[in-house]
């Protein structure tokens, strides 16, 4: 599907002047009830002079793509159907929060699971969830969040608990030795540390 559109403003001046313009990177719209990925480029930028005014007129053309992406209201429905109890405001207000600022996170497309984000995001929503009146009912919000993102809860606590246990046991020279060390946590950390670096 291509889209060519104009855009007029006015502007300074008599001359006319054309000037090719780069084009700008692929742009990802996830707007709710509008999915597509696109890619815009400027064919050109004129000026057309007149006797009272001057107009710049800018002609752009987008090649969009429609994407099977979720948007953020299917997303926080997907949560909603998981888990149909009522959930008190203090915590159902942070978790919505949370829920839409993971789902853009999720559905970059640079996205990949890795263990270190799974650890983090398990101990903030652990201590958030600290005081929930019950534990069962805390494991089944967690459960349909992390569903709701298309993801796997299971693996999430797995990786967490595995680099939580590793660093209990960790001394002041393994760390020291950490480097030189192979192990699935080790490269899990190494990964993670370099992905961030890029």
């Amino acid at each position: 599907m291509a889209t060519i559109a104009s855009l007029s403003f006015s502007a300074i001046g008599k001359s006319e002047r054309k000037r090719n313009v780069l084009s700008t990177p692929a742009l990802a719209s996830n707007i709710e009830g509008f999915r597509a990925r696109a890619n815009f480029s400027c064919q050109y930028i004129g000026v057309r002079a007149s006797n009272s005014t001057s107009r710049l007129v800018v002609h752009c053309m987008s090649t969009a793509s429609v994407s099977d992406l979720p948007t953020v209201s299917e997303t926080k429905l997907n949560f909603l159907q998981a888990y149909k109890r009522p959930i008190p405001s203090i915590y159902n207000t942070v978790l919505q929060e949370l829920l839409v600022q993971q789902h853009l996170m999720r559905y970059k497309r640079t996205y990949r699971y890795d263990p270190v984000f799974a650890l983090g995001f398990v101990t903030v929503y652990d201590q958030l969830m600290e005081g929930y009146p019950s534990d069962e009912d805390r494991d089944a919000i967690f459960q349909a969040y992390i569903k709701a993102l298309k993801e796997d809860p299971e693996q999430y606590r797995i990786d967490a608990q595995k680099l939580e246990d590793w660093a209990r046991a960790q001394t002041a020279s393994s760390l020291v030795e950490f480097s030189s060390r192979d192990g699935e946590v080790e490269g899990n950390i190494k990964g993670y540390c370099r992905k961030s670096w890029e």
